[in-house]
């Protein structure tokens, strides 16, 4: 099987069967094998029937539904271990990504030896103010901080080596930064294309303006572990280790000004010396601990959070 297809969605009935169509459209006149994974992420209208006559009208189709809202970042990776084909693209439901381009990322993928391949809307059909400007910091910060040459990290249209979907692990708010997470993983064939960008045709954004401030919130999350979380107590411990040298610092000047200096007879709780001290020798500890917890948390294994499916077609 050469694509694997798959489609997160989220209440998207009314444009699954257009999307289909267009995709097995795309599929036969460029003579691709492929399957299409619907993965149904807690949908409460007629999504998962939508996916069920599809499937029975063809057998690409696959589906996979949660017994709830889980987020799109569990979506993929539900896709992307259910996915068989030598190049997977993700795309979303809403009929915005154009399937045409699916060939030339494809192409992309298998002959200029790509490991993954982002689609960049350069043109976009969204609000300048309340999507288009915001979504422009939010890029610019994650190439600054991961030091990807990316000009659109969030978009949904997008190629993979079948390697890089099997080796990464895509959860919580993540589904943004796969680019880095490929990266942090060794896969340093990282491109970028023009797609075209079409307006919503059905229903409405599952986004709000949160998911920029969730987007820059995880963006700190993603260059903190890859920078720390092989080492937290490097962090901690350096913060840590400053604390108390600045809190035994105070403490020793104390003990020295009133036992050979200060003849006034005041008491060290009245000198703010001394809460200096106290503060930041308890904040100092506060942060050994902290790294010495990271450190045991990363020996036994981090827990994410995990999705529960409820049905599949296969």
């Amino acid at each position: 099987m050469q694509i694997s297809i798959v489609i997160p969605l989220l209440n998207e009935e009314e444009s699954l069967h257009e999307l289909h169509d267009w995709i097995v459209s795309v599929m036969k006149q460029n003579s691709l094998t492929y399957e299409i994974i619907f993965v149904d992420d807690g949908s409460s209208d007629r999504s998962w029937e939508c996916v069920h006559s599809l499937a029975q009208k063809n057998t690409a189709v696959k589906g996979i539904r949660f017994m709830r809202n889980f987020g799109k970042s569990q979506a993929l990776h539900a896709g992307f271990n259910k996915a068989a084909g030598d190049v997977v693209i993700t795309m979303d439901a809403d009929l915005q990504d154009n399937p045409e381009e699916i060939p030339g990322l494809f192409h992309k993928i298998m002959h200029d030896n790509y490991d993954l391949v982002s689609g960049w809307k350069k043109k976009r059909y969204d609000s300048i103010l309340f999507k288009n400007l915001p979504s422009k910091l939010f890029n610019w910060a994650a190439r600054k901080t991961s030091g990807i040459k990316l000009n659109d990290f969030n978009c949904g249209l997008k190629a993979y080596k079948k390697s890089v979907v099997k080796t990464i692990e895509v959860y919580g708010e993540m589904h943004r930064y796969i680019p880095v997470l490929a990266k942090h993983a060794g896969f340093s064939g990282i491109g970028e294309q023009i797609v075209k960008h079409q307006s919503r045709k059905y229903g409405k954004t599952k986004f709000g303006a949160d998911r920029f401030v969730k987007g820059f919130l995880d963006l700190i999350t993603l260059w903190f572990i890859q920078r720390f979380g092989k080492r937290p107590m490097h962090f901690f411990g350096l913060i840590g280790s400053l604390m108390l040298l600045i809190g035994f610092g105070f403490a020793l000047f104390l003990g020295i000004d009133k036992l050979y200096i200060d003849t006034s007879g005041r008491l060290i709780t009245q000198r703010p010396e001394f809460y200096i001290a106290l503060i930041t020798m308890v904040i100092g500890s506060q942060f050994f601990l902290a790294g010495f917890l990271g450190e045991i948390i990363l020996r036994n294994g981090i827990q994410k959070q995990r999705y529960f499916i409820q049905e599949t077609i296969s």
